[in-house]
């Protein structure tokens, strides 16, 4: 019934979404996942990952063929293109296989399987899809935003951070520094995020296909929460960033070109017209989010899967202030905004006690609060730098500490918890 019902509340969001999209004349998630069938697909990458997740259900026989059959259709695709002439533009040159291995698998649940079997076929499916489709449902919040918030609040963000020193600016003189090498190693960690997320995911769903059920609480859950949630708040609070706000990529709306070299002048904040192409995804940070619920989950993992976590999250904090995409501030509301949402999963699943009720109340209203003071105590917040810094730290560090009290305190109550004991037969 739960999946049933979160297949049917996903289902309307999409159509919702889309229609809201093409009301804008812009392509929906939809209309965008259906094009990858034949075309050109925009990350083959995550199509592959998403396969992956697929996969946990099927035993290696079955994932093998699977493997074989996607890498089999996408030597047909390219073998086409290449015989057409067809230019895949932006697109990679596979991937369509794997959607069509994805999209077997729930012909063949319908209609070669029954009870169970079927069901878990079509749950992972289902999780194999979600993650592409949270892809398309992203990219189409980032034009909405774009065209239905004509300006942005990124002198008040500006103002905002000069408490933290300014990050982004340093970060982006040091990545300059670093060279080309630098640029693309970042680059590429920055974009494969998504398939970060996938490696601990499987790690956590490694026993799904020898169980024949999935565990209560895993990784792709918190990545598709944020995901679903992130959004609505650049809608509140629309922000396009210091690489554009500030900096070469702004061109006519910029403030000034400032970044990475100037910082701004603290300044009363205004509001900046902008133009109707730029996404305003900068608060929270989402990338910062996901790479907070990597590093969170890979904790439960052995070390290597550890040091990666670590190493994914430190290099996508200095990816996105490096290349100018956010804020510091952006990334200490994403930390917070992460570990509020994963603290709500957790809660939810242990049927909301007095210990995760706390922590989600005070997560929210840390949040709330972060965002209040970017919004109404920014000018405040650049004169007192020695003030306001420590605080926002301070306050970002107790959600943390808060999560994991109350972690180790569900873990002491569950190892405590007296197991049943074996009734003696009646005779």
């Amino acid at each position: 019934m739960l999946w049933g019902t979160a297949a049917v509340i996903t289902l309307g969001f999409l159509v919702a979404l889309q229609l809201v999209a093409r009301h804008l004349g812009i392509p929906g998630p939809i209309t965008t996942q259906a094009r990858e069938v034949v075309y050109a697909p925009k990350s083959g990458f995550l199509l592959y990952a998403s396969m992956a997740l697929t996969m946990v259900v099927l035993t290696w026989r079955q994932r093998l063929t699977a493997l074989g059959a996607a890498v089999g259709i996408d030597l047909v695709f390219l073998a086409v293109r290449w015989a057409t002439g067809a230019d895949p533009g932006e697109g990679h040159p596979f991937g369509n296989g794997a959607l069509w291995v994805m999209l077997g698998l729930a012909v063949i649940a319908v209609t070669r399987r029954t009870g169970a079997e079927r069901l878990l076929l079509l749950k992972g499916v289902g999780l194999g899809l979600l993650l592409v489709t949270g892809r398309k449902t992203g990219d189409t919040w980032l034009l909405i935003t774009s065209q239905t918030r004509p300006v942005t609040l990124d002198p008040y963000i500006a103002m905002a951070d000069h408490a933290l020193g300014n990050p982004s600016w340093l970060a982006g003189r040091l990545l300059e520094a670093s060279g080309p090498v630098g640029r693309h190693a970042l680059d590429y960690v920055y974009a494969q995020l998504a398939v970060a997320a996938v490696v601990v995911a499987l790690y956590q769903l490694r026993h799904v296909a020898a169980e024949r059920r999935f565990p209560r609480h895993h990784l792709v859950r918190t990545f598709l929460v944020i995901g679903l949630v992130g959004p609505a708040v650049y809608m509140i609070y629309p922000v396009v960033g210091p690489i554009f706000a500030y900096g070469p990529d702004g061109g006519q709306w910029a403030v000034a070109n400032l970044w990475p070299d100037t910082l701004p002048p603290v300044t009363t904040p205004f509001k900046l017209p902008f133009d109707e192409i730029t996404p305003r995804n900068c608060m929270p940070s989402l990338h910062t989010a996901w790479a907070v619920t990597i590093f969170i989950h890979s904790r439960q993992g052995p070390r290597r899967l550890r040091v990666a976590g670590a190493f994914w999250l430190i290099a996508t904090l200095a990816a996105t202030l490096g290349f100018g995409w956010h804020y510091g501030v952006d990334l200490v509301a994403g930390v917070v905004f992460a570990y509020t949402i994963e603290a709500a999963l957790r809660s939810f699943d242990r049927g909301w006690d007095r210990a995760g009720v706390r922590l989600v109340g005070y997560g929210t209203t840390v949040f709330a609060l972060l965002l209040a003071s970017y919004r109404f105590l920014p000018l405040e917040m650049a004169r007192y730098p020695w003030l306001a810094g420590p605080l926002l730290l301070l306050a970002m560090a107790s959600v943390v500490r808060g999560y994991y009290r109350t972690v180790r305190l569900w873990d002491t109550d569950t190892l405590a918890a007296p197991r049943p004991q074996p009734q003696p037969e009646l005779v």
